[in-house]
């Protein structure tokens, strides 16, 4: 996956969103290039939003 491919408001979870945040850590065996960083913080920003989404849904 892109740094471009994940879009604000994107419908995945916050799981789906930590496991792929969890892959990729496992698959840059600790530590990230240039251009995994820039994934990363994309879907953490992205994995707080849903995190966000789902508290506010429950509520």
């Amino acid at each position: 996956m892109s740094p471009n491919s994940v879009s604000p408001g994107s419908a995945r979870s916050a799981a789906v969103l930590n496991e792929q945040i969890r892959a990729l850590w496992i698959r840059a065996g600790g530590s990230l290039s240039t251009q995994e960083r820039a994934e990363y913080e994309l879907l953490v920003v992205e994995w707080a939003a849903a995190v966000r989404d789902e508290v506010i849904e429950a509520a």
